[in-house]
């Protein structure tokens, strides 16, 4: 019987072989920011989509020195290098079984990095995140779904992305890190829009695993009220949903993950996380605090008067700050 230092290694082994064996991008390989041992729980984190697993680098470090083995894994067709433009478009999957079976893979080979799986992911990566929460809610300790891609913001690039066959081209400032492919074919995109309103119907018909959904009002490639709606659909079957979004004020965009792509407070995104992570919370809990702390007692005070001493992370006291400012 393997050991569970050799199982973790021999995964982390397999991978590296495998993508040994692609002309891979920079920052593309699949990440591992791991102990030599099982950890009590391990996170496997989703980039999004065209992008590569460079873009959960910051977020994996803080969750691994926090004690947790973290999996990055390089999604299906993504990450490639070659020269890729319009005649010659990026080989990312039309078919979300793709996804599905991926997903899947990856949460049976999280197993030997710890007792319980967490999954999460950003927008494409988001989608993939809670259809495993909803579809494997047993296996999924917790999930965490930034900025999910249910649907666009604006009804017009939703026609677009329904209905044309074109290559899209990323205008991404010159001052900002692009994380992937500089573009991609639309029925790639059409794809997760596909899977984002399942995602929505699924959710009011199934208990999932407890899940926190991080929404910003400055996001400008999906609609906030399906992740509300998505929201409002998991808390029905599951009192541990959470759902925080940014104010405006905050600037935070929809590549919400790094400083390097223009959210100056991806700190914040990783204490919300930690603190929905490293608590034992359902959603009344943490709107209880929020009013205790509203009406002018200490977070430590609130936290004392309804008794969530033992079940509640430090970092609680961030999301709860950030939506009694909102008010």
């Amino acid at each position: 019987m393997m050991s569970d230092d050799a199982a973790i290694a021999a995964v982390v082994e397999a991978t590296r072989k495998q993508e040994a064996a692609r002309p891979l991008m920079d920052g593309a390989a699949s990440i591992f920011h791991c102990f030599d041992r099982p950890t009590p729980k391990a996170i496997v984190f989703f980039h999004g989509f065209t992008a590569i697993p460079a873009q959960f680098d910051a977020i994996a470090t803080v969750f691994h020195a926090a004690g947790y083995n973290v999996i990055v894994p390089l999604l299906p067709g993504h990450g490639i290098a070659d020269d890729w433009s319009r005649d010659h478009p990026p080989p990312l999957p039309e078919d979300w079984q793709v996804y599905e079976t991926f997903g899947c893979f990856w949460l049976q080979q999280a197993a030997a990095f710890g007792d319980r799986v967490i999954v999460g992911g950003l927008s494409g990566g988001a989608n993939l995140a809670g259809w495993l929460a909803v579809h494997h809610a047993d296996r999924v300790d917790r999930a965490l779904l930034f900025a999910p891609y249910l649907s666009n913001a604006n009804l017009a690039v939703g026609l677009v992305v329904r209905t044309l066959d074109i290559y899209f081209e990323w205008k991404t400032s010159s001052r900002l890190k692009q994380f992937g492919y500089p573009g991609f074919s639309m029925p790639a995109l059409r794809l997760l829009v596909e899977q984002g309103q399942a995602l929505l119907d699924e959710a009011e018909a199934i208990p999932a695993a407890p899940m926190l959904i991080v929404s910003s009002d400055r996001d400008l490639a999906v609609n906030e009220k399906d992740h509300e709606v998505l929201f409002e659909s998991v808390l029905r079957y599951q009192p541990k949903a959470w759902h925080f979004c940014f104010d405006a004020k905050f600037d935070v965009p929809h590549n919400m993950m790094t400083e390097a792509e223009g959210n100056d407070c991806a700190d914040l995104v990783f204490a919300i996380a930690k603190a929905f992570v490293q608590s034992d919370l359902d959603w009344a809990e943490v709107l209880a605090l929020r009013d205790g702390v509203d009406r002018g007692e200490r977070f430590d005070q609130a936290v004392a008067a309804l008794e969530l001493g033992d079940r509640t992370s430090p970092d609680v006291l961030t999301i709860v700050t950030l939506m009694t400012n909102a008010e």
